[in-house]
């Protein structure tokens, strides 16, 4: 399908669904998908390994390559509106076989998400249970998944502005006590009425003696922190006006993460101290949030910090779970999967046969490599990092296809545009390569299973040309609105 230059698509592969989500509903979407809480919690950790207190300044570098990234949905999404988000985007501008591979890459990014964010509530679960003294068995985080996966169930097969309605309270909750604590932490430092005498150093906000290179291997773990920015677009149908409130979502998404992710860091880092002592308790902090809490308002706070961080995370298994239940959907009414998984709610909209596969998926993976010996962290980072790789290629697709569209006859976008997802492919590229490089068992076979994910994706085009036939028929005859 070719996007006409007066920005209507010429086609559509949309059956109508309830247009119910308005801007704020689908920008709490995707943030909710992010879990800003979450990865304010664990993502600086590493990154304070790298580059010791310039970790400010490796957020606002990341920022910038997930804005490079996020160009390309931005754009396109004025364009299209269709469930299958990467699938259509990726399949409207450079033709449906590469539709079905994006696709098909995202789908494997938004299952494997759902496994991670199943660890991160035995994750945080535990932590909160730990904040009140209690230590659980190691064996027993396997029941948290199972307990929130019926919650999420409930939540997500009803009407698409409950899950966001959720996702907006629990979000907000705890953003808001994030920022309190940022904002108390910096008060109090700035005030020398702080357990550090470092100061507040706006140094932190440079390069400082980190070399460049170490700068940006840092900046691929806080790209991270922005994963699944686009699981807004998956909801264009069911949106109100959504070439319009789509792409403005996902930019606002993407900054308002941005502005909280670098308050968030500075504070963090002023807060354990610029000095050696300061960075080693940073990187060695189990979840850096509980600990500042603690430090400098007091244990009741942390208590609220670490149950709003596994609040943040059922969140996050909401957003990511609905976002592959409606890729799913996409992909099954293009004549790829169960004929089921194509059917929605006649009252809700919702796809119910594709999210209740989607969460049982999600528990039992979760659960099964517990019962196998993996805890709640392995499972976390270990999905993580499956699914970041199967993002980079999914969001690769997306920024090819926005370049082709540049060029294409008609196009109203400026051709010097270009420069911005050319440079965001390079990003994409850098953050791969930063993730398979280097790595030792068990992190040196997921660069093999997401590669088989996508290579099941490419030979099913290839091997069954009929069905790419079909959504390329699909794409091309029915009027996305």
């Amino acid at each position: 399908m070719k996007i006409p230059s007066d920005g209507a698509p010429e086609a559509a592969a949309a059956t109508p669904t309830r247009k119910t989500l308005r801007l704020w509903e689908v920008v709490a979407i995707s943030v909710g998908f992010m879990g800003p809480v979450m990865a304010m919690s664990l993502n600086g950790i590493g990154v304070a390994g790298l580059v010791g207190p310039g970790v400010p300044f490796t957020f606002v570098v990341s920022f910038l390559g997930t804005m490079l990234v996020a160009y390309a949905f931005i754009r396109l999404t004025r364009y299209v509106t269709h469930a299958g988000s990467v699938y259509a985007l990726a399949g409207s501008t450079l033709g449906p076989r590469a539709g079905f591979f994006g696709g098909f890459a995202l789908l494997g990014t938004y299952i494997f998400f759902a496994v991670c964010i199943a660890g991160a509530c035995g994750v945080f679960f535990e932590a909160m249970l730990a904040e009140f003294g209690v230590t659980m068995p190691a064996w027993s985080w396997v029941v948290v998944p199972v307990v929130v996966a019926v919650f999420a169930l409930f939540l997500n097969v009803r009407e698409s502005t409950v899950t966001a309605r959720t996702l907006l309270g629990i979000g907000f909750v705890g953003i808001a006590a994030m920022v309190v604590l940022s904002v108390t932490i910096i008060v109090r430092v700035a005030s020398g009425d702080a357990p550090v005498s470092t100061g507040v150093d706006f140094s932190v906000l440079t390069p400082g003696d980190a070399p460049i290179s170490v700068v940006m291997t840092a900046a691929v773990f806080g790209f991270l922190s922005w994963a699944g920015f686009e699981s807004g677009a998956s909801l264009g149908e069911e949106t109100r006006n959504p070439k319009r409130v789509v792409p403005r979502a996902l930019l606002l998404a993407v900054l308002v993460a941005g502005v909280i992710y670098v308050l968030v860091m500075f504070a963090q880092t002023i807060g354990f101290g610029t000095d050696a002592a300061g960075v080693e308790a940073f990187a060695g902090s189990s979840s850096t949030l509980t600990t500042l809490a603690s430090t400098y308002v007091g244990q009741w706070f942390a208590v609220l910090i670490a149950i709003f961080a596994f609040l943040v995370a059922f969140a996050s298994l909401l957003s990511s779970t609905a976002a592959a239940a409606r890729l799913m959907f996409a992909l099954a009414r293009d004549g790829f999967g169960p004929k089921s998984f194509a059917a929605t709610n006649a009252k809700t909209g919702v796809p119910v046969h594709a999210t209740v596969f989607v969460v049982v998926l999600t528990v039992v993976f979760a659960v099964a490599f517990g019962l196998f010996g993996a805890t709640s962290v392995d499972v976390y980072y270990w999905f993580a990092t499956i699914a970041t790789l199967c993002m980079v290629v999914a969001y690769g697709m997306t920024s090819v296809g926005v370049i082709r569209h540049t060029f294409s006859h008609g196009s109203k976008i400026p051709k010097w545009e270009i420069v911005i997802p050319v440079l965001g492919l390079a990003f994409l590229a850098y953050v791969y390569f930063i993730q398979i490089a280097g790595q030792v068992a068990p992190y040196s076979y997921f660069p093999w299973i997401s590669g088989a994910w996508c290579l099941i994706g490419l030979i099913i085009v290839l091997v069954k040309p009929s069905l790419a036939d079909r959504i390329g028929s699909r794409l091309s005859s029915e009027d996305l609105d």
